[in-house]
Order: C-alpha cells, then sequence, then structure tokens
C-alpha cells in the first residue's frame, strides 16, 4: 500500500470525508474530525432526566455479589435510583394498575432485563481520526455509560467532554480522565522524580483523574514510582502498560509492590514468572520498533515462564492479590493475533465501522497495532497457546479473589468501539467466569476500581437505590447468552416458522438519569458511515484488504430489531 497515505491518514482530519454529510442524510448528526468539540446534545437526543420516571417488570441483574432479582419496578428520581420495588412472582401475570402513579415518564420493560451501565477500564478515542461523539454513540449503544479514558484524548479536550457528560450537554458516557505523565503541561518531559511530583500536583488541578504509565521513556522507574506515591496523596489513580523497554528496571509484581493500581493487557505479569532474567530471550533479527517482529516474539514468552499452578505462579498471584493490585485484561483487542481472519471479518464492521478507522486498521508497518502485514499460521498457533495460559492466569486470580476489571482498548486491531466492550463479556466468559462474574466485572469492579482512589465509595456500577441511574435494558437475558448484547443481535430459530431471525441489542441506555433510545443510536453511527462512503472516503481505502470492511462488497448486520414487552415476566435463571 501507499505508506505515503498512512503517513497522511495518521493525521486526525486528514482523511477525505470527515468533514460534512451526504445529500439525504440529513436528520444524522455530522462527522467531525476527531480534534472538533463534541457537538452538543440534541433536542431529540435522548429523554430526560425526569422528575420522575418508572421502569416496569424488569428483571434485575444488580451487577454486585451475584445478586438476580425480578420482576421489579425501578423508579428514578433525577439521576438517580430511588426505589427498586418488587412487582410480583416472576411466573404470573404482572398485576395492571399498581403504584407508583405519578411517573413524568414510564418504560413498560416487562420480562426485558436490566443491567448497570457497563464500565470500561481502558477506553481511547480518535484512532484513524474518528470524532469523540462516533465513539460516545457506538459505546452508549451497548450499554456502556462509564469509561475510562487512558487517554481518552488531550486533557483539555476529555475534560471539557467530561464536564459536558456530567451537565447532559452531550451525548456520551461518564468519562474518567487518565493522563499520560508530562501530558497537558507546558514544562516539558516527566524525567525526574521532582518534575514527576510536580506533574501529579498539575494534573490533580487540571482535571486529570488519574495516571497512565507506559513502559517507554523518558521516565523510568525513579520517576514513576515517585508519581505513584504523589498520585496516592493526591487522590489519583494509576494504571500501567509495561512497555518491554521498562523490563530491565520494572515487571508488573514490582509495580504492585510500588502501589500501582491496576495492571492493564498481559505486559509485566509473564515477565514476572520469568525461569531466570528479565526478559525472555528473543531471536537475532528481533526488533522491537519493527511491529511484526515485536508482536511475533511476545507471546513467545510462556515458553521461558513457570508453567500454570507451579509454585511460583501461585506465589506470583498471591503476591499481586496481598499489593491489591486490579487485573485488567483486555483480550479482546489482541483476538488478531490468534485468528486474523476472524477478526477482520466481523459482521458488523460493513455498517459501523468508519472507512477511515478501518484504512487505520489496513496491515502497515507505520499504524500502530497494525502489525499483521505478514502474519501467518505459525505467528497464530503462536498466540492461541498464549491466550490459553493468559486466560488461566486472569481465572486463577479470580479465584484467589484478586480483582478482575472488564477493559477494551478500543479502536485499534479491528477492535471496534462498544461491539468490543460486548466481545470483552465474552471473552471474560471463556477464562471460565460466568456470564454474571463478567458483567460485575465491567460493572461494579471496574467502578470500584476507580473510586477506590478517591477514598470514596463508588455511585454507579450496580443497580442499587441510591446509586446514579446508569443502566442497560435489553429484551433478552445476557446470563444465558452475551450475544445478545451485540448491537447487531445474533440470529435465532424461529421453531415455527423455520426462519432465522435477529433478536437482541441494548434497547435503552439510560445514562445520568437520561434515557436513550440504544437502537437509534446505532442508526446514526451507521449513518455516519454510509455519509463518509458518499463523501468518497472509499477511495482512500486499500482494495485488496477492504471487502470485509465498509468499503467492501457486503452490505453487513445493521441494528437488530427492538424487542416488545413480554406478558409475562421471564423466569430467571
Amino acid at each position: 500500500m501507499d505508506l505515503s497515505r498512512r503517513s497522511l491518514l495518521l493525521s486526525a482530519g486528514a482523511a477525505a470525508g470527515l468533514a460534512g454529510f451526504a445529500p439525504g442524510l440529513a436528520g444524522a448528526n455530522p462527522v467531525v474530525p476527531a480534534d472538533s468539540p463534541t457537538p452538543p446534545r440534541g433536542p431529540d437526543e435522548g429523554a430526560g432526566p425526569f422528575r420522575k420516571l418508572v421502569i416496569r417488570g424488569v428483571n434485575l441483574i444488580v451487577g454486585a455479589d451475584g445478586e438476580v432479582r425480578g420482576p421489579v419496578d425501578v423508579v428514578v428520581r433525577g439521576n438517580r435510583i430511588d426505589q427498586i420495588i418488587p412487582a410480583g412472582e416472576p411466573s404470573r401475570v404482572l398485576p395492571a394498575g399498581r403504584p407508583p402513579h405519578d411517573a413524568e415518564h414510564e418504560i413498560d420493560a416487562t420480562g426485558m432485563w436490566m443491567m448497570p451501565g457497563l464500565v470500561d477500564e481502558h477506553a481511547h478515542t480518535g484512532t484513524g481520526s474518528t470524532p469523540r461523539t462516533y465513539a460516545y454513540k457506538l459505546w452508549l449503544g451497548h450499554g456502556v455509560t462509564t469509561v475510562r479514558g487512558v487517554s481518552l484524548a488531550q486533557n483539555a479536550d476529555a475534560v471539557a467532554d467530561k464536564e459536558r457528560s456530567e451537565r447532559n450537554e452531550i451525548v456520551a458516557p461518564r468519562i474518567v480522565n487518565y493522563q499520560t505523565p508530562g501530558s497537558g503541561w507546558e514544562d516539558g518531559p516527566v524525567d525526574s522524580p521532582e518534575k514527576a511530583r510536580r506533574w501529579v500536583a498539575w494534573a490533580a488541578r487540571n482535571g486529570v483523574d488519574g495516571i497512565k504509565f507506559f513502559g517507554e521513556g523518558p521516565y523510568g522507574r525513579p520517576e514513576i514510582e515517585a508519581a505513584i506515591r504523589a498520585a496516592q496523596q493526591s487522590g489519583l489513580g494509576t494504571t500501567m502498560h509495561h512497555s518491554p523497554p521498562i523490563y530491565p528496571q520494572l515487571n508488573a509484581l514490582e509495580t504492585g509492590q510500588l502501589g500501582l493500581g491496576t495492571v492493564t493487557h498481559f505486559y509485566g505479569h509473564f515477565e514476572a514468572l520469568l525461569k531466570e532474567g528479565r526478559e525472555h530471550p528473543k531471536p537475532p533479527d528481533y526488533d522491537y520498533s519493527n511491529e511484526a517482529s515485536r508482536w511475533r516474539a511476545v507471546a513467545q514468552v510462556i515458553d521461558h515462564t513457570f508453567p500454570p499452578g507451579s509454585p511460583q505462579w501461585r506465589s506470583y498471584l498471591s503476591r499481586q492479590l496481598d499489593n491489591g493490585v486490579t487485573f485488567g485484561p483486555t483480550f479482546g483487542v489482541y483476538l488478531a493475533g490468534r485468528d486474523l481472519l476472524r477478526a477482520r471479518g466481523l459482521e458488523w464492521h460493513p455498517r459501523f465501522a468508519l472507512p477511515t478507522l478501518w484504512n487505520f486498521w489496513e496491515p502497515s508497518p507505520e499504524a500502530h497495532g497494525s502489525f499483521y502485514y505478514d502474519w501467518n499460521s505459525e505467528d497464530e498457533a503462536s498466540w492461541k497457546r498464549f491466550y490459553v495460559q493468559y486466560l488461566q492466569l486472569i481465572h486463577d486470580y479470580k479465584e484467589m479473589g484478586g480483582r478482575i476489571a472488564g477493559g477494551t482498548d478500543p479502536g485499534f486491531i479491528y477492535n471496534l468501539y462498544g461491539f468490543a466492550n460486548i466481545n470483552e463479556l465474552e471473552m471474560l466468559r471463556e477464562a471460565g467466569l460466568s456470564a454474571l462474574e463478567a458483567i460485575e466485572a465491567m460493572s461494579s469492579a471496574t467502578a470500584r476500581t476507580i473510586a477506590e482512589p478517591t477514598g470514596a465509595a463508588p455511585e454507579y456500577g450496580a443497580v442499587e437505590e441510591g446509586f446514579i441511574a446508569d443502566l442497560a435494558i435489553t429484551g433478552e437475558n445476557p446470563l444465558q447468552d452475551l450475544k445478545t448484547l451485540y448491537g447487531t443481535g445474533t440470529p435465532r430459530l424461529n421453531p415455527e416458522t423455520g426462519d432465522i431471525t435477529r433478536t437482541g441489542g441494548v434497547q435503552w441506555t439510560i445514562r445520568n438519569g437520561v434515557v436513550y433510545d440504544a437502537k437509534r443510536l446505532l442508526a446514526d453511527v451507521a449513518d455516519m458511515v454510509q455519509a463518509q462512503k458518499s463523501a468518497g472516503a472509499c477511495g482512500d481505502v486499500d482494495p485488496d484488504w477492504s471487502m470485509s470492511g465498509p468499503c467492501g462488497g457486503s452490505p453487513g448486520v445493521g441494528v437488530a430489531p427492538p424487542a416488545e414487552p413480554a406478558r409475562r415476566a421471564a423466569p430467571l435463571p
């Protein structure tokens, strides 16, 4: 492919079709450059908050302590859950005309399912020059009501959207703003412990909620240690992507001992389990700056580590439990490593992936994460072996009592906002968590991880009286099939007609008391994609790599049809 074009693509707003809308799409929201302000919430975008909102007859996944209840009526006042009232027996017709009677707005969710809005511990926006509103609508369309940006955007933009979201002025989830050391201020790189402490103090005054560390200069162990201590004193959280250049100085166990809050991704875990040395041996042609070389070598670390179940394996997990570290596995973002064709061919890409984002995902030596330009079956076999041990690591930490938080690292490697959250739930299930535990990992567990550094209890992440009304309502029981949470739903056989039909998707997302039609949000996104295509963005997509994407021959799968309330409440599992 033309690498000069790739260079242009990586500049925000440079790709074709980002500025306007095509004829016939006047009802959709404009597609704006990635660095433009998020457009204000329109008069027809969401309803509320209400003086009193009543959600009738819903089955409830509380999101904490394994609790499932129902049917219940949920009363929301403003942006808070006021009451959760038993509505009748699951197997009986629910009594009509039951109180309360003075609702300003009602949702008939009889037989449907409510769960807490999902909370993502690892989020970004802007890859492939995509506007933030594109990610926001995909998230809300999948019931994601809080994202921890690591980072979400430049600090000024993240702070502005964070504040506007809390005032319900934009269509967006709650934003938790983590930034990397040195970002946002004017005093240069953080290259000494003293500057690390000063930057943390600056960050605490300037709308930053926490710190995201990488392992690639200019800061190293002394600066990371100083920043973690300063963050603890300032009530800021911490998370780290242990990039390989940091391994001579730190692995995940050592940062846990320094007080790190979250280990995100797999980096650093296995380096703490090496039988010898601080890094596993690399082939003679290894080049860290070459992403294909780097990613090929990553999965080979398990050939040099203590195996699952060994005393060293159990000791590592036990020590991290004592350190109070949260594991954020982000399984889904690396799935192309073990099955590239599946990742490329996901059925929602043609309709919901912007052409500019698809172009960013094309194989390239220049774009971060697009490492698969020479990917082969041997590489996939290596990654499949790696996944077995990584899944086991997360399972064993959970079984030991360690906290697992759900995160997605979206926007890279065919990992699309919103859809990635449901995929991550499925991956947590593959790791051995139950469907209920997976939902709790991406709701209350992540909410606790975010709240802990502040010393306060979380106010979202569970459906409980007094909590903020961040909720997702779906027509199907996700505990029986997580796939029903995808915006495109999942195919089901109608035994009476013999037809295969689509069912599922989130019906309503309630964020901070505002009720959004989740399916309409996804339809808005599909219009954004069509607008970009009509404006000529597909002319910049390599035809040899586009058939599975928005510029290929498939129209893709649309939004799953809406569900109808049931006459009876669905029986609990």
